[in-house]
């Protein structure tokens, strides 16, 4: 493995991008904390567990946020390989009855002692620096597909459709912008589409999540029960919110209020006005990690920090268009927002790639 090169940069970070994460992860915890209140009383005793835990989690992202920031890019591309194939074994190994931890009915968690990690959040980022270390190499399609394939496999056996969406939109889009031969990654994407459909459809949970999505039956406890919790939460916000911590969803009504489901809770609470400004936030997130990708001279760097913003803005929209019913519910969380300690550490550390890249980044005349 490469060397870690931390000696003094010539350029600075990004500090704009810098401070708008900081933003971020201050009013992701300031949403934790009112989401989980409740279920966090009810479950510990204790109405602060759960942002007592995300805070934990959260300033160790940040203190590998600010390490990770120092390293220059092209260590990663050093590392790349034994990153990603440690990844996968983890993928594996969380499959494993006795050793993945079995949650709602998918195994996603390895429980290391007291720590709990989650491997899909893991392999995003892994997945990123892969493939751009690809791009810089002639290789054929399949090396790319490959990949990508057996990563989205992996997490659907978990079964996790929603992140196995996320990774396969962070590869194709890498695989895009490589300039990979358009009529392979076609056939890809005809092909990942059918076996998605095939996958959903084959499972009475995800049927259900679909068939909810296409057309509201009138099961307002069963099946749709959590889309019209979420309508009720979004309709009570009205344009200015019934007022922050005051939410009424949350209280045990609105299922995964902290994770899925707290951009509903926000909403109700800050009302349209506020949610807007919170998107309004990832999008200049999103924006300002283009232009920087845009302007970084190689291409390792440049096809790395389009992964990266590729996860954070999809995962974005997935969850976001769920709660406002634009797609089906897919369970992924909202980046810097819901409860979860691997996701929340793995966006931070994503972060401090992106903020080392704006470093060695020379603005085009």
């Amino acid at each position: 493995m490469g060397k870690v090169n931390l000696k003094k940069q010539t350029n600075t970070i990004d500090r704009k991008l810098l401070y708008l994460i900081l933003i971020l992860f201050f009013m992701g915890l300031i949403a934790v904390a009112d989401a989980s209140a409740p279920q966090a009383l009810s479950a510990f005793g204790d109405k602060f567990y759960f942002v007592k835990q995300q805070a934990i989690w959260g300033f160790i992202g940040l203190f590998l946020m600010i390490i990770v920031s120092r390293i220059n890019p092209s260590f990663w591309a050093k590392i790349a390989t034994p990153l990603f194939v440690g990844s996968l074994l983890l993928l594996i190994l969380v499959l494993i009855p006795g050793i993945g931890n079995k949650f709602l009915g998918a195994r996603r968690w390895l429980i290391l002692g007291p720590i709990s990690v989650q491997p899909s959040e893991l392999i995003k980022l892994t997945l990123a620096i892969y493939l751009a270390k690809l791009s810089t190499k002639d290789k054929h399609s399949l090396a790319y597909f490959i990949p990508v394939g057996l990563a989205a496999a992996l997490i659907m056996a978990q079964p996790d459709l929603g992140t196995a969406l996320v990774v396969l939109a962070i590869g194709f889009g890498q695989i895009f912008l490589a300039g990979v031969n358009l009529f392979h990654l076609f056939i890809a994407l005809v092909g990942g589409a059918a076996i998605a459909f095939v996958y959903t459809i084959t499972s009475d949970y995800r049927r259900n999540r679909l068939l909810t999505f296409l057309a509201q039956s009138e099961d307002p406890l069963g099946r749709d029960y959590h889309i019209r919790q979420i309508l009720l939460a979004l309709g009570s916000g009205g344009l200015f919110g019934v007022g922050l911590g005051q939410s009424r969803q949350k209280f045990l009504f609105l299922p995964e209020a902290a994770t899925d489901s707290i951009f509903a809770i926000l909403a109700e609470e800050v009302g349209f006005l506020g949610a807007a400004a919170l998107v309004a936030l990832l999008a200049i997130f999103v924006f300002r990690g283009l232009k920087i990708a845009k302007m970084t001279p190689d291409k390792f760097s440049r096809i790395l920090a389009y992964g990266i913003i590729i996860w954070i803005g999809v995962q974005s929209i997935l969850n976001i268009g769920s709660m406002v019913a634009l797609v089906p519910l897919t369970g992924v969380p909202l980046p810097f927002f819901s409860y979860g300690g691997s996701a929340l550490t793995m966006i931070l550390v994503a972060c401090g790639i992106l903020l080392s890249i704006s470093a060695h980044t020379h603005e085009k005349k």
